[in-house]
């Protein structure tokens, strides 16, 4: 097993017709930004990609990660990870780009003991044409008390995010030779269990602790419950913490868990 290693690429959002407009330019530009944001599991994904590199399967059956996303990064740009303090079993990482703003950071481990997974709720399950209502801070309140509808969804090369380079050739090869999903879909799950649960028209993936515990594989038919663990607001801008889980609907058992943090509602939107 390898040491993990700086490398550099260009920036791909895949996602610019995505129900959240922020990844549009012309909503992002009314926000204050240059243009529509790459998702922050993308840029997260750029950060845990040598880890994937690196580490391989492991690191999907069992890697745990810190990312946290603290400035826009845009689509076509160039962004350098510096990788530091790398062993064989750790490493912090900086996302850089082509300015020289640090817009990113991560710690990434490969655990020596795994922690004990989430056990399956059994939430109800949310249907496709279920109405949503806006999300406020009182619909939230509401919704921490009475809980989170979980999302079914599946891993193939369908899915919205499936690639976190414009050339799916360029991802690591764990993902390419194995068909695994990597950290792009497996934490875009997060947001999509949100959202599933409200509309929001512009928000923010700002940062996730994540803890996987098996690969998700090709072809697999996922369940992902979700709870909200607080909100908060700060200089304006609304917060949401929500803590999700992901299963493979098949035999219950616990592929990740993740803590996501996200704004929900832009300072005065």
């Amino acid at each position: 097993m390898t040491h993990p290693a700086s490398w550099s690429s260009t920036a791909f959002n895949p996602v610019p017709e995505s129900e959240n407009r922020i990844h549009s330019d012309e909503v992002a530009r009314v926000h204050g930004f240059r243009g529509g944001l790459v998702p922050g599991v993308v840029v997260s994904a750029y950060l845990l990609h040598p880890a994937a590199v690196a580490w391989g399967l492991p690191f999907a059956e069992g890697g745990r990660a810190h990312v946290r996303v603290g400035s826009p990064v845009y689509d076509g740009e160039a962004f350098r990870v510096e990788v530091e303090s790398a062993t064989d079993d750790r490493y912090e990482a900086r996302l850089v780009d082509d300015r020289g703003v640090e817009c990113a950071t991560a710690r990434v481990a490969l655990p020596r003991e795994i922690p004990a997974p989430p056990v399956r709720r059994g939430d109800p399950l949310l249907s496709r044409d279920a109405s949503r209502p806006e999300a406020s801070r009182t619909v939230l309140e509401g919704l921490r008390e009475t809980g989170l509808g979980a999302l079914r969804a599946r891993w193939t090369e369908k899915a919205e995010i499936t690639s976190y380079l414009r050339d799916p050739r360029a991802i690591a090869p764990v993902f390419l030779e194995e068909g695994v999903a990597s950290p792009a879909f497996i934490l875009g799950l997060t947001n999509w269990v949100l959202a599933a649960n409200v509309k929001m028209s512009a928000w923010l993936h700002l940062e996730t602790d994540s803890q996987l515990f098996r690969p998700v594989a090709p072809g697999a038919e996922l369940v992902v419950e979700a709870a909200i663990a607080d909100l908060f607001e700060k200089k304006g801008h609304e917060f949401v913490d929500v803590d999700v889980a992901v299963f493979d609907e098949r035999d219950g058992s616990a592929l990740a868990g993740v803590n996501l943090r996200a704004i929900y509602r832009l300072r005065g939107a």
